[in-house]
């Protein structure tokens, strides 16, 4: 059987790096800027890097037939083996807070994985860190994982179709952490967070002086949820608080059949495990 052909979204990001590690497991590698690239693929790569410069340079690319990128993703990792890594992960979620003012609808999401992101959980650029991560299930060697964090998401909760292959321990970012304290009150008072703006959290004087976050949701989908709101509740749950400090158990890896998604950066390693994996779970799919 001819090895696997999987390709990098190249639209900004660590792509390059990706390729590599993917030809050090034995697969076949592609540049994905149009959508075209996605022909006879077996899997796709949706790299660390900005998640809101991917955003607007993939809703802004079309087809002939007017689909933009992003539309061609969505149809691609419906069926296809697709790993998120980093901004990629974001990429992936249902739903994300802290999204980008630059959107005018917030972050630009592919989706398709059950997940609440908090975008820059760990911190800003200079904030960057290496820690111990669970290593990926059933490849070889069973120490732990360089997870390395570069203005890194983490999951706050997972649903139920979600298979969660990691956590950590770890404090917020004050940024985080306003937006974390809003997203909570919302929740208490019964709304279902879809999106949420960004918090400045480096100006707060206080903790009454915390502007006001708005949920942005789209006309489809106020209609949808006033239409289900006598038959469903918000099931977002936030991991608690470690004793005496702010730390929060949250998720940096995580499955759903063929969606794969982690918080760090597995390509800045020499570590090629998680790349063994997702070729795997690529290979299982062919069969």
């Amino acid at each position: 059987m001819q090895e696997p052909l999987i390709g990098v979204l190249a639209l900004q990001g660590a792509f390059e790096e990706h390729q590599k590690c993917l030809e050090a497991v034995g697969c076949r590698t592609r540049q994905v800027r149009v959508p075209e690239d996605l022909t006879d693929l077996d899997g796709i790569v949706l790299p660390g890097g900005e998640s809101t410069a991917m955003g607007l340079i993939g809703t802004a690319t079309k087809t002939s037939e007017g689909e933009t990128m992003w539309e061609c993703l969505q149809k691609f990792s419906k069926n296809k083996p697709t790993w998120g890594t980093c901004a990629g992960m974001i990429l992936l979620a249902e739903k994300c807070i802290g999204t980008s003012a630059v959107i005018e609808d917030g972050q630009s999401l592919i989706g398709g994985v059950d997940i609440c992101v908090c975008r820059n959980y760990f911190g800003s650029q200079i904030s960057s860190f290496e820690m111990a991560t669970p290593p990926p299930p059933g490849i070889s060697g069973n120490h732990d994982y360089p997870g390395v964090f570069i203005r890194a998401p983490a999951i706050l909760s997972a649903g139920p179709s979600v298979e969660v292959l990691g956590t950590v321990s770890a404090t917020p970012c004050r940024h985080a952490a306003v937006t974390l304290q809003e997203l909570e009150k919302k929740i208490m008072a019964g709304e279902n967070v879809v999106k949420m703006s960004v918090v400045d959290a480096l100006e707060r004087k206080s903790s009454q002086e915390v502007d006001y976050i708005v949920v942005v949701k789209s006309p489809a989908e106020n209609a949808e949820e006033k239409k289900d709101s006598d038959e469903t509740k918000p099931s977002i749950v936030l991991p608690g608080a470690a004793d005496g400090t702010n730390a929060r158990e949250v998720i940096c890896a995580a499955r759903k059949g063929h969606l794969l998604c982690t918080a760090f950066h597995p390509e800045l390693t020499e570590d090629n495990r998680w790349h063994e994996y997702f070729a795997q779970m690529v290979k299982q799919t062919k069969l």
